[in-house]
């Protein structure tokens, strides 16, 4: 396959203002196919994807098979979420003389593409949040073209990952421009201020989001800027959990294996453990074990290397840490540094006294396993620490209905995008009800996901029709109905009924 096209700034904007409306009119089913049609593609060309990816990335050859594979299959699933219109969400009032309220015109709205995405690839997963990943499936779902700003840590599987992408939606006849590379801050910035770009979205650090969103904003025609920027995952196991000698081992083994996987570098992996004041030792005890034979991992890349390493060093020397697992660090020949995990223990009033030196997310194999006196000072406990995560994991025994319970999964639905009763937050299921996403500072939308069929709607807007002759309309919204979507109809005459049903006279 040839490489993609990285043309210059003015190309670029210009040719995916070019193709927004010719890919916006295309019926849904056909976008579908572009979608499977491009995921086939992928794992077709699997073996070399897969061999760029371990030589830039330093991740697994399983763990990169598998993110491709998750790759095709969300694309997949995006492709049977809107193949037959519903995702439109269409409305059409019929003109009613008799409305109770006066004449009702002749009213019909749909959701329609935004126009041209700008997309901003994340490092540490470079399929499934990179070229073809979520936020591009998504945008190039809704009818968007998308514009990709490729990550500087992976470079040479951008290309080859793009040029995949534009061969698939090429030979489903999308039109030309419908998806393009750029590499580059300065083009990546540029672009974003760009007015023919209608939004934006991206994947990675607080720091780099924040001045991305507020760039977004700023613009004189502002623009929406979905962006997951940074979470810590808390989990808290009940003393309920807590009923055999076995339970404290199981729970550290599994912290453990979520820490430890890929190095620490998910944005779901638990940053912090609570536990009762009393099971503290036997947890952290059981952690320590269960790390002590993880094997040193590479970290993504030099930043993310650096950015770890200093945040290791400050957690490390806040008083009142204990360290349980010291973890490791290692430059090799080539300066890529491996890692171990690193795991510590505190009390909750030495984290709330210590403040970001600890609440701050670690990028990497370090997590911190804190010790509560009181199970009901949690929900108040969690909303001050925590006011805005991805996810949020809660440990209890199965028959615990306790007001303590009740209201820490209250507050948790407040704070966090995805609560989970037992399990691990690492592992994002790509099904159509996952929510990935959460209240700032996860993500810049506490409403939006980037994983799952939700994450379609972020790159529509609605729009509404008033006495519009038929001809003039879009396909969807026509009574000879073209493209076959499902149309929510309200006919004449139904208002003089309205809440009838619900009398209780």
């Amino acid at each position: 396959m040839t490489t993609p096209i990285i043309g210059s700034i003015e190309s670029i904007a210009a040719t995916a203002a070019a193709a927004a409306p010719l890919f916006a009119a295309t019926p849904p089913r056909a976008r579908a196919v572009a979608l499977v049609t491009v995921a086939d593609l992928l794992i077709a060309n699997a073996d070399d994807l897969i061999t760029i990816g371990m030589s830039e990335t330093g991740l697994s050859e399983q763990r990169l098979r598998g993110e491709l594979k998750r790759t095709a299959v969300q694309l997949c699933l995006f492709a049977e979420a809107i193949a037959d219109g519903a995702y439109m969400d269409v409305r059409i009032d019929r003109r009613d003389p008799e409305f109770v309220l006066g004449v009702r015109p002749d009213l019909r709205r749909s959701l329609v593409p935004r126009g041209p995405v700008l997309n901003y690839a994340g490092s540490n997963f470079p399929f499934a949040f990179s070229v073809a990943g979520g936020d591009s499936a998504a945008a190039l779902a809704a009818g968007c073209p998308v514009i990709l700003k490729a990550h500087s840590g992976h470079p040479l599987l951008s290309e080859a990952t793009a040029a995949i992408v534009i061969a698939g939606l090429t030979a489903a006849g999308m039109p030309v421009g419908t998806f393009q590379l750029v590499a580059g801050q300065a083009k990546g910035v540029a672009l974003l201020k760009d007015d023919r770009i209608r939004a934006g979205s991206f994947t990675g650090s607080l720091r780099a989001g924040r001045l991305l969103a507020d760039l977004a904003a700023a613009r004189a025609r502002p623009i929406p800027f979905f962006g997951e920027l940074g979470s810590v995952n808390p989990v808290y196991a009940l003393p309920s959990f807590f009923r055999s000698d076995e339970d404290a081992a199981a729970l550290a083994a599994g912290y453990a294996s979520s820490v430890a996987g890929s190095a620490g570098q998910l944005c779901t992996k638990p940053g912090f453990l609570f536990v009762p004041a009393t099971s503290l030792d036997a947890v952290a005890s059981a952690a320590a074990s269960a790390v002590a034979s993880v094997p040193e991992h590479r970290l993504l890349n030099s930043s993310i290397a650096a950015g770890f390493s200093a945040r290791r060093a400050a957690i490390l020397s806040t008083p009142g840490i204990t360290i349980v697992a010291s973890g490791s660090l290692r430059t090799d020949s080539e300066e890529q540094v491996w890692a171990t995990p690193t795991i510590v223990a505190t009390s909750a009033e030495a984290l709330e006294l210590a403040g970001e030196t600890l609440l701050d997310e670690a990028f990497g194999p370090l997590s911190i396993v804190v010790g509560y006196p009181d199970e009901s000072e949690l929900a108040c406990l969690a909303e001050r620490l925590f006011p805005g995560n991805l996810t949020s994991t809660v440990y209890a025994a199965a028959d615990d209905s306790t007001a303590t319970l009740t209201g820490l999964f209250h507050t948790l639905a407040e704070t966090s995008g995805r609560v989970l009763f037992g399990g691990w937050p690492t592992g994002v299921a790509v099904t159509p009800a996952m929510q990935h996403g959460g209240p700032w500072p996860a993500t810049t939308s506490d409403n939006g996901t980037s994983v799952g069929t939700a994450a379609i709607t972020r790159f529509l807007r609605a729009v509404a029709y008033q006495d519009m002759p038929q001809q003039l309309l879009p396909p969807e919204l026509r009574d000879d109905n073209p493209w076959g979507v499902p149309q929510n109809i309200a006919a004449a005459g139904e208002s003089v009924s309205w809440g009838d049903s619900f009398n209780v006279a």
